[in-house]
């Protein structure tokens, strides 16, 4: 915001310090000086205002500033230059209530509306001085009310505007039998706009209107949108004689808004809407109308017009010197502290041993708490007068969080593995419920709607959601979740850790076996051993609510201890969720999980001899597992055989009715030697003679 120097400099009657320096006392107390640069022979201030100090949108805000950082006393300026006891005289004879009244429909949309009506105004040139510094701040002259108007705004910080009074819709249609006829008066309405209500605002644009901005209006149109930009239908022209002065405090909210919505940024806006104090527009009206009634030399009308609901009445602050010594490393005076109060312009009401009590004046609607006035001590009595010194504090190792680090080190691992990470809410609906036990749901008794009416007891049921969601443009996906699932166990909550994933896109005879890699990698890099996969037996009861493929799934265990389970999510439940293609999912107790993962590491020196591989097949019974054929091969393989890979089943055509085909690559290597031929064949008749010895199984030769 720009600041004149000169114009700060009619508020002391003591030199001011030179610009430069005043320039680095309000970038050290107050605000940062952007920039000075000469405009006409003053020297203007580019001034970097926060948001929070509306008080501070004027010069006399800024006059307060520095007074309080260099001590020096100021008083209001007079309202011309050379009359130094203007005062108001107003015409007795002639009341305001005979010429205009007011409504304000909503108390809520305007907290004050003051006004004044001046007559016999004489509209023309403003005086060169009035003008300099219009343009010292950026803001053209227009006509001698308009510049008033602005004037008053750039001083004292409260928004104004002039209506031609002749212009506005009276309440009666009888003809005006002079100039100000006591018989007619015209009628202001403060209230929110019609739906397509139009206003052509003083730049000639129009603009259409909602009924969430507010305007001031007559009873047949809109005369300007309030706190914004006022209308074409009351503007002040040379030939106006006689004008309404407003004078208002309108909701910050309601003009930011407003604001926004028609795209229009004004002086008056930006001040609006960063809230103002109600009261300064007593102080802003008063000093508009002194300044007419001298220059336009106008007859104010007896008495003015002030709705005023709730009044805004000044804050009082406590606060205690220990705090403030405490807050800033520094013991100040208690006399030092009073002092910068009392230069502050703040009231001290109460002092009781290092209490001490502030009454705020109210135009300071930033301070609420007692570290805010503590702030406001220690940038008046200098923040350089604080000594650094380093803090004093031990430094110690933050103790490790195992469950942390472990959830990290699972996320990073399926991430690479291709799979995105994703958040629910921990509610599902009813409908969801029916495919868990009733006895382990948890209902909540408040709930937000009907679709969070249940805490979830696996994360499976909101990751089909996903998947349902994400078919719309993925043919092809893998999710997961780390999450806590909620069951009831008689009387109380458990509350578990669990982690779930899905992939959607893979065939149908390959997708179990897919995901099944990807686990084996996951535990692989997570350092767990002796894991396996069990055959998954649902009890009778539980069938009809199953969840898996029931010839599709698996129980996931480490050290003989399930931690979770595997496979295809069962057709039923995919009908439910409206989803018509194959979904995989595993879901895990995360808890028990970290119980098993290790940090350790074993290295291994590199084989310095190669490998052999070889290929068997064997037919066995179509319930055989795959598991048992493998143990039986690694018992007779011995040491040298270090590895069993199974790479292709097959069953159908061409093979004995029951049976399937399993073939493996079985891996042999010694530590110290290149195994010759004739070791590996007899190894391989070994493993063949062991498979054999079960009559449902046959080598395949």
């Amino acid at each position: 915001m720009l600041f004149s120097y000169d114009w700060l400099q009619s508020f002391f009657p003591k030199k001011l310090p030179a610009p430069k320096k005043l320039a680095e006392l309000l970038t050290l107390h107050s605000f940062e000086v952007q920039e000075i640069k000469k405009v006409d022979g003053d020297l203007v201030f580019d001034i970097d205002v926060t948001p929070n100090r509306s008080d501070c949108f004027s010069h006399l805000g800024i006059a307060r500033e520095c007074s309080a950082f260099t001590n020096l006393k100021f008083k209001i300026p007079a309202c011309r230059a050379g009359r130094q006891n203007a005062k108001l005289k107003e015409d007795k004879k002639r009341k305001i209530k005979d010429f205009i009244e007011v409504e304000v429909e909503n108390k809520n949309d305007c907290l004050r509306y003051m006004g004044g009506v001046l007559l016999d105004v004489k509209v023309g040139e403003s005086p060169e001085w009035i003008k300099k510094r219009l343009i010292a701040c950026g803001v053209q002259p227009i006509n001698n009310i308009v510049d008033i108007m602005n004037y008053t705004m750039l001083e004292t910080g409260q928004p104004l505007h002039a209506f031609d009074l002749d212009k506005l819709k009276t309440q009666n249609p009888a003809c005006r039998t002079g100039r100000h006829s006591l018989k007619l008066k015209t009628k202001i309405i403060i209230r929110r706009a019609k739906r397509g209500e139009k206003i052509k605002t003083l730049d000639d644009k129009e603009y259409i209107l909602d009924k969430n901005i507010l305007v001031i209006a007559d009873q047949e149109k809109p005369l300007a949108i309030a706190g914004i930009k006022g209308g074409k239908a009351a503007e002040i022209t040379s030939k106006t004689k006689n004008i309404f002065i407003e004078s208002a405090n309108f909701a910050p909210t309601l003009i930011r808004r407003a604001s926004r919505s028609l795209n229009l940024r004004t002086d008056a806006s930006f001040r609006f809407e960063h809230g103002l104090d109600p009261n300064l527009a007593e102080e802003g009206l008063k000093k508009a109308v002194l300044l007419v009634q001298e220059i336009a030399e106008g007859t104010v009308a007896g008495k003015r017009i002030d709705i005023y609901s709730k009044k805004v009445k000044p804050k009082k602050i406590k606060i205690y010197l220990s705090k403030l010594e405490k807050l800033s490393g520094i013991k100040i005076p208690a006399k030092e502290v009073k002092t910068v109060l009392k230069r502050l312009n703040f009231k001290i009401i109460k002092e009781k041993g290092d209490l001490i009590e502030v009454e705020i004046p109210t135009y300071r609607q930033d301070l609420v708490i007692p570290e805010d006035l503590i702030e406001e001590i220690l940038r008046i009595y200098g923040y350089e007068k604080i000594n650094s010194c380093p803090p004093q504090i031990s430094l110690t190792f933050p103790q490790k969080n195992p469950e942390l680090s472990a959830q990290r080190k699972v996320k990073e691992i399926l991430k690479e593995l291709g799979f995105t990470e994703v958040y629910n809410y921990s509610f599902i609906s009813k409908e969801d419920t029916r495919f868990f036990n009733k006895e382990y749901i948890v209902e909540l008794e408040n709930p937000v709607s009907e679709k969070f009416q249940y805490l979830r007891p696996s994360l499976l049921v909101n990751l089909l959601k996903n998947a349902k969601h994400n078919l719309k443009f993925f043919e092809a996906f893998k999710m997961f979740e780390v999450g806590k699932i909620f069951q009831k166990q008689g009387s109380k909550i458990l509350e578990k850790r669990t982690l779930a994933g899905i992939i959607v896109g893979e065939k149908k005879e390959e997708g179990f076996f897919v995901l099944k890699g990807y686990i084996d990698s996951l535990f692989d890099s997570l350092g767990i051993t002796d894991w396996f996969y069990d055959e998954f037996q649902p009890r009778p009861e539980d069938m009809k609510k199953l969840f898996w493929h029931i010839n599709k799934s698996a129980e996931i265990k480490v050290n003989q201890e399930k931690i979770g389970f595997l496979g295809e999510v069962s057709e039923r439940i995919l009908h439910h969720f409206d989803i018509r293609v194959p979904i995989y999912a595993f879901e895990m107790d995360f808890e028990k999980l970290i119980e098993f993962i290790t940090e350790e590491k074993e290295y291994q020196e590199i084989p310095k001899f190669p490998s052999a591989v070889r290929d068997i097949a064997l037919l066995v019974p179509m319930y055989e597992k795959t598991e048992n054929v493998q143990k039986k091969i690694f018992a007779a393989g011995g040491d040298l055989l270090i590895d069993v890979d199974l790479f292709d089943i097959y069953f159908g055509e061409g093979l004995p009715e029951g049976k399937k085909n399993l073939a493996f690559h079985l891996i042999f290597q010694a530590k110290d030697r290149t195994l010759s031929s004739e070791e590996i064949d007899n190894l391989m008749k070994k493993i063949i003679y062991s498979l054999e010895e079960n009559p449902e199984w046959e080598v395949r030769r």
